[in-house]
Formats: C-alpha cells, structure tokens, sequence
C-alpha cells in the first residue's frame, strides 16, 4: 500500500509532496511521487517516447528529484520509503489509472499548478483527480 502525490515542479506541489511525507511517514506507508509528462508523449514497451523532446524526460526526472529531496527534507530524521513515477498523458488520467493500477491509498495534489489561470481556487487537473479517482484525494492549498 502507498500514499501518491503528484508533482509539477510548482510551488502548490511542493506543499503537496511536504504534506504527504508527513502523512507517509505517520502512517508507516510508501511515497509514491509521479510527475507527469503531457498529451504529446507516449508510453512503448515501457519507454517513454516524446518525439524530438529526450529533454523533456530528462526534466521530469529533475522533478522527480527534486520532489524527492523534499519529501525527505520534510522529515528530518524519520526514515521514508519513496518511489518515483515517470508517467505520460493527460495529467489527471494518468494519475487517477496509475492509482487504481496499483495499491494506492490515496493521492495528494496541490490546488493547482503551473497554470496561467491564478483565478481558480482550485485547478483543473486537481478537480479532474478528485472527480475521476476511487480512492480518498486531498488537495493541498
């Protein structure tokens, strides 16, 4: 069993990746962290392929680290199990169908992320997590 959070490198989700921590942590449960690459991306044989954008990958995996890097920073001396996820797609299908593949608790998302839209309260992706997902989402603000 896991706790999943999900990063974009914004700010909002390194609150979110904090939180869950500390949530993994209490309850004596993996963190799974998965950052998402977008629609132009695709999954083959287990290799993400983005047409002309190896970058790409390569930034998502410096998300992935750096989320790392917070979770463990957020804590301190308490031991912590966490994985990390490389997924493609769209954001909140990708996370909502690698949660109920595996043996995921609950998820853990910002309110929103690198969008341009700050007058939401609440972000399309995290809403569309929220709706889709079978297990229990918290959104952290």
């Amino acid at each position: 069993m896991s706790y999943l959070v999900a990063t974009d490198g914004s700010t909002e989700s390194d609150e979110a990746v904090r939180y869950a921590a500390r949530q993994a942590v209490a309850f004596y449960e993996t963190l799974e962290i998965a950052h998402v690459l977008t629609p132009d991306s695709e999954l083959v044989d287990g290799t993400i392929i983005l047409p002309g954008e190896e970058a790409a990958v390569e930034a998502g995996q410096g998300v992935l680290e750096n989320a790392r890097d917070i979770a463990e920073a957020a804590v301190g001396d308490e031991s912590i199990d966490v994985e990390t996820q490389l997924l493609t797609g769209r954001p909140a299908d990708a996370i909502t169908e690698y949660a109920a593949d595996g043996a995921v608790d609950a998820i853990y998302v910002g309110h929103r992320g690198l969008s341009e839209e700050r007058e939401q309260v609440v972000g399309s992706v995290a809403k569309s997590v929220v709706d889709k997902a079978d297990v229990p989402v918290t959104v952290i603000r």
